[in-house]
């Protein structure tokens, strides 16, 4: 069963921010002015909420942590580029032979759920 807008309230549990991850996955390319992309700025919202009060970040460089959440959603590098578009460019950052982007920090910050500020730290190249 697909949650509706209607049944979203604030996240409290980790079974809700699942939820609310899936469904905001299946929504994501929502045309906007519909009733399925409103819902998707509501569950970006509530997770993000949520994340801010639960999700302790590691002490790690920016690339680092962006392999940590890689693993914890089960997401592979092929998953980035396909997110930011150039294969080449995600390797070279992963392999830190060349600095993030302000394109891939905004990005991946989206799609890893990591905060913007957490991926403008410095970290040296390789």
């Amino acid at each position: 069963m697909k949650k509706t807008k209607s049944n979203w309230f604030l996240i409290e549990t980790e079974q809700e921010y699942k939820d609310a991850l899936a469904r905001y996955e299946d929504i994501k390319y929502a045309e906007k002015g519909t009733s399925e992309h409103k819902e998707k700025l509501l569950l970006a919202h509530l997770i993000s909420d949520f994340d801010e009060k639960t999700v302790q970040l590691p002490d790690v460089d920016p690339i680092e942590l962006i392999k940590i959440r890689m693993e914890d959603f089960g997401f592979k590098p092929v998953d980035l580029a396909n997110e930011y578009g150039d294969k080449g460019t995600v390797s070279k950052v992963l392999n830190y032979k060349q600095a993030l982007s302000l394109t891939m920090i905004r990005k991946f910050s989206k799609l890893l759920h990591i905060p913007g500020d957490a991926l403008i730290a410095e970290y040296e190249l390789r």
